[in-house]
C-alpha cells in the first residue's frame, strides 16, 4: 500500500471541507469542490484520486474520505412529499426561508413540483460532492415535514424522468468562505502542496 506524503498544515480544521488532489507524482492539499471538478474534467487530470478532508485536529492529523471522481459530475437530491398543496408550499417556504436565515454549504436549487391532485413534492438538488453538508445543514436546522422523503442520485433522475409539474423555483446560493480558481489561475497552481 502506497502512503500518501502530505504536507504539515497550519490550523488544519479550516481545511475541513476542502480537498486533497492526487496527481500521482505529488499532492496538492485544500482545492475546493468546484476546483476538484474543473481538474478531472481536463484530459490530463482526469484519472487522478480525489479526497475529502472530513475531519481535522489542532495536532494535525486528518481524517480523508475518498471521493469517487463521477461524483463531481453529479447531482444528488432531497425529496419531501406532502399529499396536499398547502401543506407541500408551506415546505417549500420553510425551506427557501432557512436558506435566507443560513447560507445552504452550496448551491442548490429548491422546487416545488405536482405530480397529481394528492402528490406533490418539495425538491432541494445540488452537486453529488455536497450530500453530507447538505444533510447536516437540514438536521442543523431542524427542517422537517410531515410526509414521505428520500434522497440520493437516483432520486434525482427519477425525478428528471417523471417530469413533475413545477409551479414554484428558487436558486439558493451557497456562503463559501473559499473563492474557486479557475482556468489558467488554477492551472498554474497545481505544483503546491498547499492550496490556501
Amino acid at each position: 500500500m502506497e502512503i500518501m506524503k502530505l504536507p504539515k498544515l497550519e490550523k488544519p480544521e479550516k481545511y475541513v471541507g476542502l480537498y486533497i488532489f492526487d496527481f500521482g507524482d505529488h499532492v496538492g492539499t485544500g482545492f475546493t469542490a468546484r476546483e476538484v471538478a474543473e481538474l478531472l474534467e481536463s484530459e490530463k487530470y482526469k484519472n487522478c484520486k480525489v479526497y475529502k478532508i472530513h475531519k481535522a485536529w489542532p495536532d494535525g492529523k486528518i481524517e480523508l474520505k475518498g471521493i469517487r471522481s463521477e461524483i463531481f459530475q453529479l447531482e444528488a437530491g432531497m425529496f419531501f412529499y406532502e399529499r396536499d398543496l398547502e401543506t407541500a408550499t408551506r415546505d417549500f417556504k420553510a425551506l427557501v426561508n432557512l436558506a435566507v436565515k443560513s447560507a445552504p454549504p452550496c448551491r442548490a436549487k429548491v422546487q416545488l413540483a405536482k405530480y397529481s391532485d394528492d402528490k406533490f413534492a418539495v425538491s432541494i438538488i445540488y452537486p453529488a460532492e455536497y450530500d453530507d453538508e447538505i444533510s447536516s445543514w437540514l438536521l442543523d436546522a431542524r427542517y422537517k415535514t410531515t410526509g414521505a422523503a428520500e434522497g440520493g442520485i437516483e432520486a434525482v433522475q427519477r425525478y428528471y424522468d417523471q417530469q413533475p409539474q413545477i409551479l414554484e423555483r428558487h436558486q439558493l446560493f451557497g456562503e463559501s468562505e473559499s473563492i474557486s480558481r479557475t482556468g489558467r489561475e488554477l492551472l498554474a497552481s497545481v505544483k503546491l502542496a498547499v492550496q490556501r
